[in-house]
């Protein structure tokens, strides 16, 4: 199974983040599944992906043009596909990814969690969407869709699809159902 990982990669988050992403690649390399990734080498897209390597998973980065000027692109993965759009970079991700997983993080990470998670509620594809919250970092965030589902805005089967865990043996579990 290929397990597509959305994460910072921002360097001033603190250091636990960056660890909790190494510690799921260990675990992806450890179960015997591949990483999708941004191609980033950078914070926790750096982090998982070499943990994932370092336990022999097969890893494979998508990064657009424009970023490998930056010198931020994972070199070192199995597969650097080099694309020209950030839609490109989420359709490869897509295709390639039998699994979602959303870890802590900024803007990229919830527009590709919320992309991704529309798609499964519109029925577009039956992937396991699943969110891994240790420390109530997304809390803010289920509180707001909790009262959207409240309100109307969100149907409850839609809302059940995406699976919230706080441990990374509990997000494994799920992203096998």
């Amino acid at each position: 199974m290929n397990v597509c990982v959305y994460c910072a990669s921002s360097e001033t988050i603190p250091a636990s983040y960056v660890e909790l992403a190494a510690d799921v690649g260990a675990r992806l390399a450890r179960d015997g599944h591949g990483l999708v990734s941004g191609g980033g080498r950078v914070s926790m897209m750096g982090a998982v992906a070499r943990a994932a390597r370092a336990g022999g998973a097969h890893t494979v980065g998508v990064i657009p043009r424009h970023l490998m000027a930056y010198e931020v692109a994972d070199v070192e993965a199995d597969e650097l596909i080099v694309v020209e759009t950030m839609r490109e970079r989420k359709r490869l991700m897509d295709e390639r990814s039998d699994a979602f997983l959303a870890l802590p993080g900024g803007l990229g990470t919830m527009e590709e969690l919320f992309e991704i998670w529309t798609a499964r509620t519109l029925g577009m594809h039956a992937k396991p969407v699943v969110v891994l919250d240790p420390d109530g970092f997304y809390t803010p965030l289920w509180d707001y869709l909790t009262a959207l589902g409240g309100r109307g805005f969100v149907r409850a089967p839609a809302l059940d699809s995406l699976r919230r865990t706080t441990t990374v043996d509990d997000a494994f579990a799920a992203l096998v159902l």
